[in-house]
């Protein structure tokens, strides 16, 4: 049987969906439900199921960047969005990233049973039979770039950008873009050549060039302006970026 899981934060539609599908005659069961973003995760972390069908919009989760989350960690997983607005480039842009269907509210049946259609006719194309639907980290990652891959690293660097002046994480990036630490991780080497740390002190060398322009700045006010408590640590890290230390680079700007 293929797993599904039902997020919405309107418990009605969420029992609706659940009640009125005639699952079982397209060999599907529903695993799991939720009633925001950030449990539908757990639920589907916990169940990994091989369709989900979601609202866009809801409490604590961007419903797009949950679906290229998703898409990006479960290569195979089948999502389709359910929204009560028309909005014709956020479908666009969710069929890029991998969405199945993007359906309208209120939906009629006949709709959401030819989603259902579609999906599971995708899974059997694919040679999906049942079971738990396999993590990409059982796998590594898909050798292409995908478009949903692509959309959760912008993100996450979009992230970095607003944020490097004050401690930023691994953790905080992956909580901020609805995936594993472990995939983000990967689909930061994948996609750029380089590791978080590597990303997240390139930024900030760069934002500490612009700041040493600034002659009033001393170049202890600078360090502490992108990020760095530590003095010595923004030295080794700044030389190491460019080749000069920021007092050389000051210097040269002059």
């Amino acid at each position: 049987m293929y797993r599904v899981v039902i997020i919405d934060d309107e418990p009605i539609i969420v029992t609706g969906l659940t009640r009125m599908i005639p699952w079982a005659d397209y060999g599907c069961e529903v695993a799991g439900a939720a009633y925001d973003g950030l449990e539908g995760l757990s639920v589907i972390r916990s169940m990994r199921p091989h369709i989900v069908i979601s609202d866009i919009y809801m409490p604590k989760m961007n419903g797009l960047a949950m679906a290229a989350a998703l898409k990006s960690e479960f290569e195979d997983m089948e999502l389709s969005l359910l929204t009560g607005y028309r909005d014709f480039d956020l479908a666009q842009e969710a069929i890029r990233l991998g969405v199945t269907r993007y359906i309208l509210k209120p939906s009629n049946m006949e709709e959401l049973q030819e989603a259902v259609r579609v999906m599971v006719s995708n899974l059997q194309r694919k040679g999906i039979t049942g079971g738990k639907l396999a993590e990409e980290e059982g796998h590594a990652l898909p050798q292409k770039e995908s478009a949903a891959g692509s959309f959760t690293v912008n993100r996450a660097l979009e992230y970095m950008k607003e944020n490097y002046s004050h401690k930023v994480t691994l953790t905080d990036v992956a909580d901020n873009t609805y995936v594993s630490q472990w995939h983000l991780s990967k689909l930061l080497n994948r996609h750029t050549g380089k590791s978080f740390s590597e990303l997240l002190n390139t930024i900030r060398i760069e934002e500490a060039k612009k700041l040493l322009a600034d002659p009033a700045l001393r170049v202890g006010d600078v360090a502490e302006k992108v990020g760095f408590l530590d003095m010595a640590h923004f030295s080794r890290v700044f030389k190491k970026v460019t080749g000069i230390s920021a007092n050389e680079y000051r210097n040269t700007i002059k």
